[in-house]
């Protein structure tokens, strides 16, 4: 595992600091099959533990309107524009933003997210094939992204890295509409995330994702404890 380093380009609005005055926004991503909700699971577990209050959300979803969203998303057999997706995409994290992780992080607690912002920007960015033209510039995207989320950034983004191989071994038979697009579309989503990791905010922390489910989840909770008491001190 290691700490990425932070460019000069695409920076988190002054906003971000702004928006998370107690609490601390933690989020899991990567390529489909790395494990990352298994891991959120086991994340809130171990943070509740320690007698914090944590709030689990997933992206898209966890509101009514996400809920909705997420369905035409990923599981309905829709044809649109990537930036159309997209779209969809920072009206349900919008939604999840203002009416539950900014009011958690108010009151002083630590919110877990599967996905976040980081992934609308790899997978509208990156084509599959037959979807080259559709693409939505990284930059736009990140624009966009953080004008929905007005500028909140996570304090941490945690990286599973996984091969596109594993990835796709790893998913079930019937997969949704963007685990459905092949190998060198997961190859190129799985690069996406390595280069755009640095603009997504805060402290960024690559994890090595083939490997136990175990050694995952210890590896994670020592970079969250680390960073917790790092940021208590």
């Amino acid at each position: 595992m290691k700490s990425s380093p932070r460019p000069n380009l695409h920076q988190p609005s002054d906003m971000a600091d702004q928006a998370m005055p107690g609490g601390w926004f933690i989020t899991l991503d990567g390529v489909d099959g790395c494990g990352k909700s298994t891991q959120v699971r086991q994340l809130v577990a171990h943070l509740r533990s320690t007698h914090a209050e944590v709030i689990s959300v997933r992206d898209p979803g966890s509101t009514d309107v996400g809920a909705r969203l997420r369905a035409i998303l990923l599981e309905s057999d829709l044809t649109m524009h990537r930036r159309t997706e997209a779209m969809l995409f920072m009206a349900s994290r919008c939604e999840m933003v203002e009416s539950i992780i900014r009011p958690a992080l108010a009151r002083g607690a630590i919110v877990v997210s599967d996905r976040y912002l980081l992934s609308t920007v790899v997978y509208q960015s990156t084509g599959a094939a037959d979807e080259s033209h559709q693409v939505v510039p990284a930059e736009q995207l990140w624009q966009l992204g953080r004008q929905s989320c007005g500028g909140l950034d996570p304090h941490m983004t945690l990286l599973l890295d996984l091969s596109a191989e594993t990835s796709m071994r790893r998913l079930p038979e019937r997969a949704d509409r963007m685990e459905s697009r092949g190998i060198e579309y997961m190859s190129a989503v799985r690069q996406a995330y390595l280069d755009q990791l640095p603009f997504s905010g805060g402290r960024q922390v690559v994890i090595d994702a083939d490997q136990s489910a175990d050694d995952v989840a210890q590896q994670i909770a020592a970079v969250v404890d680390g960073a917790r008491a790092t940021t208590s001190s």
